[in-house]
């Protein structure tokens, strides 16, 4: 692995652990990329986030499933892309509902309403559709996911947000699950409420026009990257509507029509 791409995993590694965000990492990987004739920078940059992910794991975290970033196509027009990306989610990023998430637990957070799925089968096919999804399904939960960056001021571009494991920090799941045969995945309804006004409202097609289309390319990407999704993954499908900053104290409440809702609260700082 590149140096400059070490540099970068060990720079993100340390906003993480210090509370202090860092500079963006996309100069190291675009270093990276001129030492290399003809690699791909969105392939140095998963090389970064899974270089932190292996590390990740060494010391005992424990993988429980994925998100999918960028699922807004204003927001993939903003970063000149033309599909999502995708970050790890492990267990000690879960916080249960209603629970409270503590100040120091994600950086520069910000919250987003999204629909997730549970999965009761793998999904190890080259090419998946969206039959083999709603197959491999067991139920579906509301999902409040608190995004953050590890880089000051959010100044990202498409590289650092990948190598940031697509900005994950932390999720909350509802806890009443629901078959997708009862669900209306594209025209249901969301709205996120903060202390009880609204901030955020949206449906599910905002997320690719539907959330099984972002679960669909999950399926595949994770095939090539031969980290195929398995049965009890929670896959985070992409966000319903804008996000929204959070601070200390925010209770934050999201409704999903079909589904019903689900709370994040953020702690008071010490």
């Amino acid at each position: 692995m590149h140096s400059a791409l070490i540099e970068a995993a060990e720079r993100l590694r340390q906003a993480q652990a210090t509370g202090r965000p860092c500079a963006p990492v996309r100069e190291l990987i675009a270093a990276a990329q001129a030492d290399e004739a003809g690699a791909d920078p969105v392939a140095l940059a998963y090389a970064v986030q899974q270089h932190n992910t292996r590390l990740a794991r060494e010391q005992g975290r424990r993988r429980v499933g994925f998100k999918v970033g960028l699922t807004s196509r204003a927001v993939q027009q903003q970063l000149g892309v033309d599909q999502p990306d995708f970050g790890v989610l492990f267990a000690d990023m879960a916080v249960g509902d209603g629970q409270p998430i503590a100040a120091e637990a994600v950086l520069q957070p910000k919250v987003e309403a999204e629909i997730a799925l549970v999965l009761g089968r793998d999904l190890d096919h080259e090419r998946h559709t969206l039959a083999d999804l709603i197959r491999a399904t067991d139920f579906a939960l509301p999902a409040i996911e608190v995004v953050g960056s590890r880089i000051a001021d959010w100044d990202i571009r498409l590289a650092d947000t990948i190598a940031d494991n697509a900005s994950s920090g932390a999720f909350v799941l509802g806890s009443r699950p629901v078959r997708l045969e009862a669900l209306d995945l594209v025209r249901c309804g969301m709205k996120l409420t903060r202390r009880g006004e609204p901030v955020s409202v949206g449906a599910g097609a905002a997320c690719l026009d539907n959330p099984l289309n972002a679960a669909v390319w999950l399926a595949d990407t994770m095939a090539r990257f031969g980290e195929p999704l398995r049965a009890g993954d929670v896959l985070l499908t992409g966000a319903l509507g804008p996000m929204v900053a959070a601070a200390p104290g925010d209770v934050f409440h999201a409704e999903i029509q079909g589904l019903g809702s689900v709370t994040a609260a953020f702690a008071q700082s010490q």
